[in-house]
């Protein structure tokens, strides 16, 4: 054998060998590290958890995205921002994950996004709410699905403003997102109207609100209406506690996901009625894509869905569509895909604004009621998410890394 015929057999061979590794991570799954906090609130991460599979299956029986299947590791961080880091890392350097995803309680999702940041990372923020995940604390590397806690304050104050109430007191869960809340709610409503006054604040500590003590706090303060933040298991303590007090007679509640499902079934015929929230009505929302969507869960699940189930599906999908558009699973590129990226979600069509990295979800906004002993929304209206954020020009000033 002569020296040409040589190399020419040795890179046959290395093409030979080179090849299965090849098409093995072409058919690879794309692999997404999703970390949250199943253990701490389930009643809005089961159905979240459930909306993820459910789009996933459908994305992978209709061929998977780029070839590939998609596969799902789901972490759970028990609500410490330091687990949510350390699970981070686990997904990323062991586990080879291409993103990171999920998030509920906002400092969790706060730490979540240093940790992209700092490794240059790709996140997608399902629900933690905090401005500061795309403002003040934006980063290249993190986008968030939810209407964020101004996007909210501002549909609510747009109800609120109409209201005869000038003396107002506010009650949040003392972490991230009731600080949040609380201020842009009371920015945006003294603008709206100058001569409101709010004449008490109550931070409870989240999960362990003293329900009796805060609502004779609040009672004492004599307020014509009042800012609701908490929910889960607090929410549940404080309408128990303000309904037996009589706190609620005569006054307006203004209430952020009060609305929602997974903390109106709780209170069943003890939901407090007229009250003014964000939620999700599920049985009446009749647009064609929330109808696919719903028949699809109550198919699979035998159940209807929880805002967690919206949020879950449309997280999943908003990836799927990303790494269309990218066409690649190389995280600098898909990065880029995600700004500007639109999607369909259960709510109509959705874009992850190029400015801030926020998308355009929107909630619904009405009023609490009750129907056969259940908790409901009524009198609702769609809040699109694009109408309550701040232009463009706004964002360079809200987010100084740019």
């Amino acid at each position: 054998m002569d020296r040409r015929q040589f190399v020419s057999g040795a890179a046959l061979g290395a093409v030979a060998l080179a090849t299965p590794s090849l098409l093995r991570a072409q058919s690879a799954p794309i692999k997404i590290g999703e970390i949250n906090s199943y253990t701490s609130q389930p009643a809005f991460l089961k159905p979240y958890r459930q909306g993820w599979d459910l789009a996933q299956e459908q994305v992978n029986a209709a061929g998977g995205v780029l070839g590939r299947k998609i596969e799902t590791l789901f972490r759970d961080d028990a609500g410490k921002p330091e687990d949510s880091v350390r699970l981070a890392g686990e997904l990323i350097n062991a586990e080879k994950v291409d993103l990171l995803s999920g998030g509920f309680l906002s400092n969790v999702g706060l730490a979540i996004a240093d940790y992209a940041l700092q490794n240059k990372r790709l996140y997608v923020a399902s629900e933690p709410l905090s401005d500061a995940i795309v403002w003040a604390k934006g980063n290249r590397y993190t986008f968030r699905l939810r209407p964020s806690t101004y996007m909210q304050a501002a549909m609510l104050v747009e109800e609120a403003a109409k209201l005869p109430a000038k003396k107002w007191a506010i009650v949040a869960p003392n972490y991230e997102y009731g600080q949040s809340a609380a201020k842009w709610f009371k920015e945006l409503l003294k603008k709206a109207k100058p001569d409101v006054d709010f004449v008490a604040e109550q931070f409870p500590a989240l999960g362990r609100i003293d329900a009796g003590a805060t609502v004779q706090a609040l009672e004492a303060a004599k307020p014509d209406a009042i800012f609701n933040v908490t929910f889960a298991a607090d929410l549940s303590n404080f309408v128990r506690q303000g309904n037996t007090r009589g706190l609620f007679e005569g006054r307006t509640v203004v209430s952020m996901l009060t609305g929602e499902p997974e903390y109106l079934d709780p209170l069943g015929a003890e939901t407090p009625v007229g009250w003014i929230v964000t939620g999700y009505p599920h049985a009446d929302i009749q647009t064609p894509d929330h109808v696919k969507f719903r028949e699809a869960y109550k198919a699979k699940y035998n159940d209807y869905p929880r805002l967690g189930s919206v949020v879950g599906f449309d997280t999943m999908n908003a990836i799927a569509a990303g790494i269309a558009k990218a066409g690649t699973t190389e995280n600098e590129k898909l990065v880029d895909a995600l700004k500007g990226l639109k999607f369909t979600s259960a709510f109509g069509p959705v874009e992850f604004r190029a400015s801030d990295h926020q998308a355009t979800l929107g909630a619904y906004v009405g009023k609490t009621a009750v129907k056969d002993g259940k908790g409901v929304m009524v009198d609702w209206r769609y809040a699109d998410g694009a109408k309550y954020l701040p232009s463009d020009a706004e964002v360079k000033t809200l987010r100084p890394a740019g």
